[in-house]
């Protein structure tokens, strides 16, 4: 799936559930503060969304979908507690984007993939609406909070580190 193509189902997504959302055009950019200052927001206010790979034994491993506000940094040993790991890292470009199907810099805090399990930082939901680039570098969204848990139903943990 292209990142053109998850952007799409993401939208029919929050359209078929009547989410409150905007959408902001701007130039190309996957820098969680770059690209906050270009929508006009601070980074606390930005989902950044990291794939994690978290070893559970010698052949077996899972993938989380982390998503903290953009002003802080994901916890790997948070999440490597949280599914009773032996290691968690950042998973490889490649596994991150076939799972997410984005590209990077374009993560959504959504998960479409069976195999990636979504968790999300509390801090990130304090605010009434959160910023994330819509599986685009030159589009994003605004998204309601509330629409969005009710919609994405992630599981919400302390994930994130200053």
């Amino acid at each position: 799936m292209s990142g053109h193509e998850t952007y799409e189902k993401l939208i029919s997504l929050l359209d078929e559930h009547g989410a409150a959302y905007r959408l902001i055009e701007h130039e190309a950019e996957g820098g969680t503060e770059a690209v906050s200052r270009l929508r006009g927001h601070s980074a606390a206010e930005a989902a950044k969304c990291i794939v994690v790979m978290v070893k559970l034994g010698k052949k077996e491993k899972r993938y989380v979908l982390a998503v903290v506000p953009g002003d802080k940094r994901v916890d790997l040993a948070a999440i490597k507690g949280l599914l009773g790991g032996s290691y968690a890292g950042f998973a490889s470009q490649d596994v991150a984007e076939r799972l997410s199907r984005c590209v990077s810099g374009t993560i959504l805090p959504f998960s479409f993939d069976p195999e990636l399990e979504l968790i999300v930082d509390p801090a990130l939901l304090e605010h009434p609406e959160f910023f994330f680039n819509a599986a685009r570098l030159d589009r994003s969204l605004a998204l309601s909070t509330s629409d969005y848990l009710n919609i994405a139903k992630p599981r919400v943990e302390s994930i994130a580190a200053a």
